[in-house]
């Protein structure tokens, strides 16, 4: 994914369902209607594509076949009874935005598959075609998150209701919790001299100039950019609306004609030109080259032995951890206690897989309480530095209890109260909905009540 995203939405609702549209193609069945809620219905096909998805991430069907499409169908059911609510509702979303989440689930699959020549060679068909095939169920999939938000609201649980959850679990079936680590860090980002800032700079005024002379960007960009999303399509990033970008990046955006090219813009990646392709009402697609200024091996030789020295003045006791943090580091975790979190799930507490090879290579030989010596990374905008890192606390593996896992047992309640609304909500529309299931899919155990109306 290109790396000049300052931030990226996707809810795993929407990307279970996209998954399923995406796999249909490869569905080899005949098709039948096996379900209608409203006037949707739910194909055969569907199902199957969506259990043939299923089974390829896990490697081979695991449990009943007929359970897990049991499963699949009961959430289709639920997205057409949602689906059928924002038509009762006359919930509606535009051209524009359906044409930039295309593109942003686009670019997550392009992300996953490699590049978007992998892309289109997996779905044996063009990027254009694909977008074209798809719009009409990203319309519907964004319809049925409208509703779905109006369902659950601003959920949140109160400290009663979490300990009420915890104590109505059986003994038996309190989960374990793996063995997880808290990290903080000092980091040191060495800075970049001014040659080699003028040094990028002075390429990029050449490349803009050899664009303005007639050459053609997107192979510029192939050549040249160091945005790794972007440079194999040319530099395009695809539609994207207004705080989707770095600040700097998007006011150029949307200052651009069509096929005009920008002077060169600083963000926090680099530097960068851009060329509009095209504007549909508040969103733009644009394609950029983007160059790097470099550390230079001494900076960044420098950066080490600074963190060397901040090593032995902890050591030593003259500060904390905790004080150096505040007065040494240059990363923005510094507001947060240094505390590295988990992109995962949100919380400061990693498990061992979830945790960067590199660094629980490191930490895994640290007691807590214990700093290592300075290492060599890169921050998430692809910056070279040097940090120490410091092994809070490290928990054995234990039954799940409310005073070393409050946050999660939280999340689990919530989770709970989150269902129970989506049940009240299902009973409740169905018995105001016309739903029918046919087939073999009668015998199907479901969560929910579906209004009774089978054949």
């Amino acid at each position: 994914m290109s790396q000049i995203y300052k931030k990226a939405t996707l809810t795993f609702f929407g990307i279970a369902c996209f998954v399923s549209i995406v796999a249909q193609d490869s569905a080899m069945v005949i098709d039948q209607v096996i379900a209608v809620v409203g006037g949707n219905i739910i194909l055969e096909s569907e199902v199957e594509a969506q259990y043939m998805q299923y089974r390829m991430q896990e490697g081979g069907a695991t449990g009943s076949s007929s359970t897990v499409k049991c499963s699949m169908l009961e959430m289709m059911l639920y997205q057409k009874l949602l689906l059928n609510q924002a038509e009762l509702d006359s919930v509606e979303v535009s051209e524009d935005q359906v044409e930039a989440e295309m593109d942003r689930r686009l670019r997550h699959y392009i992300g996953l598959l490699g590049s978007p020549e992998k892309f289109e060679e997996f779905y044996q068909k063009s990027i254009l075609e694909f977008k074209d095939e798809l719009r009409d169920q990203v319309k519907e999939l964004l319809l049925v998150d409208e509703v779905q938000k109006t369902i659950i609201g601003e959920l949140n649980v109160t400290p009663t209701e979490v300990k009420n959850y915890f104590r109505n679990i059986p003994q038996d079936s309190i989960p374990l919790i793996n063995s997880e680590v808290e990290i903080a860090q000092i980091v040191k980002l060495p800075p970049v001299n001014k040659e080699e800032v003028d040094k990028v700079k002075n390429k990029l005024q050449e490349l803009r100039t050899r664009v303005l002379n007639g050459e053609n960007f997107v192979t510029l960009a192939i050549l040249y950019s160091e945005d790794p999303g972007s440079a194999k399509n040319g530099g395009e990033l695809g539609m994207f609306g207004r705080g989707e970008m770095y600040p700097a990046f998007e006011a150029a955006a949307f200052n651009l004609e069509k096929g005009a090219v920008s002077e060169i813009v600083e963000t926090e990646a680099g530097f960068h030109i851009l060329q509009m392709i095209e504007r549909r009402g508040e969103y733009v697609n644009v394609r950029h080259i983007l160059l790097r200024p470099k550390v230079s091996p001494m900076d960044l030789a420098k950066a080490k032995v600074q963190l060397d020295s901040i090593v032995s003045l902890i050591d030593k006791k003259e500060y904390t951890f905790e004080d150096a943090i505040t007065k040494f580091s240059e990363d923005p975790s510094k507001n947060n206690g240094g505390l590295i979190i988990n992109p995962m799930n949100g919380t400061t507490l990693f498990e061992a897989d979830q945790l960067d090879p590199k660094v629980f290579f490191i930490i895994d030989k640290l007691e807590p309480g214990e700093i290592s010596v300075p290492v060599q990374f890169q921050t998430e905008d692809a910056k070279d530095a040097y940090r120490i890192l410091y092994l809070k606390k490290r928990t054995e593996p234990h039954k799940a209890n409310l005073k070393q896992d409050y946050d999660k047992i939280k999340e689990w309640s919530k989770e709970e109260k989150k269902q129970e609304l989506i049940s009240k909500w299902i009973r409740e529309k169905s018995e105001l909905t016309f739903i029918k299931i046919n087939g073999s899919y009668n015998d199907c155990v479901y969560v929910n009540t579906w209004g009774n109306k089978k054949e």
